[in-house]
């Protein structure tokens, strides 16, 4: 018996580690494609992983660091919160670009699913560049209004359907969550 665990246990790792190789390497992460890497049948990875949103999850998420450890540098003394906000942009920005594919999988997967299996990095990057704000209806809307513009759909959108390059579509959506930032201290 303690045989057949270990052997499962090798196998979901097995897969796992594809994920990430395919990932790292900036390749075409689908089940398919994941299974096929790590020499198991697909139907075999999803009895390990019943969808891509959980297989990337498991893949991923201690390889990334998190937008905290990231973050940190960027914003350390900086207590002016538009320019927190345009940095922790760039930091976002950068990171999604950096693995793009998985991001873009992992946001085709989930959008059919249920709001908790959706990724919510954006929020952890709001939030630390918000800390100066205090609590409140305001920062509220504010997290809001910047959850729309600080997420990897609107740099797709900006890459994809208007044409930007990365940079371009980068400096866009630092310049708009600028912007929103600029609107809520004059409301």
């Amino acid at each position: 018996m303690v045989g057949r665990v270990q052997q499962k246990e090798r196998t979901r790792r097995a897969i796992a580690e594809a994920a990430r190789e395919l990932v790292d390497a900036g390749g075409e992460v689908t089940m398919p494609v994941v299974a096929s890497h790590a020499g198991v049948s697909e139907a075999t990875a999803y009895r390990y992983f019943p969808d891509l949103v959980t297989l990337l999850r498991d893949a991923i998420t201690d390889t990334w660091p998190a937008p905290d450890e990231q973050l940190r540098a960027e914003l350390d003394g900086v207590d002016d919160v538009g320019e927190r906000v345009a940095r922790a942009t760039r930091v976002f920005c950068g990171r999604t670009l950096r693995r793009e594919r998985a991001v873009r999988a992992l946001v085709a997967a989930s959008l059919t699913g249920a709001s908790e299996e959706r990724p919510a990095h954006r929020f952890e990057v709001i939030d630390h560049a918000l800390a100066p704000v205090p609590e409140g209806p305001e920062r509220e809307a504010l997290v809001r209004a910047l959850a729309v513009v600080i997420s990897a759909e609107s740099l797709f959108t900006l890459l994809d359907l208007c044409g930007l390059d990365p940079d371009e579509a980068t400096a866009s959506l630092v310049e708009t969550a600028r912007r929103c930032v600029g609107c809520a201290a004059r409301s």
